[in-house]
């Protein structure tokens, strides 16, 4: 199973993503991590992609598909992926179809966490986890059993993203909407693309991909 979730930042992607690698062997692609472990491992499109990230400059769509190509051969891979911040523009999408079909896959859903955007803000400006073990909290809807006291490993230590803020948060959804929610009709067209409310409960959101997926 080959899949795209779409959405914007705080919309649960992630989250998601962890759950299906856990209960059906998927492979989570972020297109940050594949970048920084190209770069790591000085690879050819690794060099490629450091100098241009070096020089300030984005990097550009053929040395993404590359890089998404080149992860495609591990045998990791062969249980399915999941494609996490990439596709992000049409041609993206267009250039991601021709390469998949040179590899003989296809995707089989692209699935939208459709979201509020005010409901969003609050979500991901209220966020923090544990600094010793990563655990995720909420300051409304999820704090700890004891206050100030981490409930995995008892750490009184917290964290919060310094871009876990309204004015960037905000900024970031603007761009999603201006930049990537026009695939959306690619993919609706394609008959691939599925919604589920991102709104709703983890596990709620979690049992309609299951539903999807079948």
């Amino acid at each position: 199973m080959n899949i795209i979730l779409l959405g914007p930042p705080g919309a649960g992607k992630g989250t998601q993503a962890k759950r299906l690698e856990t209960g059906r062997g998927m492979i989570q692609l972020s297109t940050g991590d594949m970048l920084r472990a190209a770069v790591a491992a000085g690879t050819e499109l690794g060099k490629q992609a450091k100098e241009v990230m070096d020089s300030g400059n984005l990097v550009s769509d053929d040395l993404m598909i590359g890089l998404i190509s080149e992860r495609l051969d591990q045998d990791d891979t062969k249980g399915g992926f999941i494609l996490d911040g990439f596709p992000r523009t049409t041609a993206q999408a267009e250039a991601l179809d021709v390469m998949l079909e040179q590899k003989g896959l296809e995707l089989d859903y692209v699935i939208e966490l459709r979201v509020d955007d005010a409901a969003l803000v609050r979500r991901v400006v209220g966020r923090y986890t544990c600094a010793k073990c990563g655990q995720g909290y909420h300051d409304e809807f999820q704090k700890p059993k004891v206050e100030g006291v981490c409930d995995v490993c008892g750490s009184t230590e917290f964290k919060r993203r310094a871009d876990d803020n309204a004015e960037t948060v905000t900024s970031r959804l603007e761009a999603y909407h201006r930049q990537t929610a026009p695939i959306i009709p690619y993919y609706e067209n394609d008959g691939k693309l599925k919604t589920v409310d991102g709104m709703a409960e983890i596990d709620e959101v979690t049992r309609e991909i299951e539903a999807i997926l079948g």
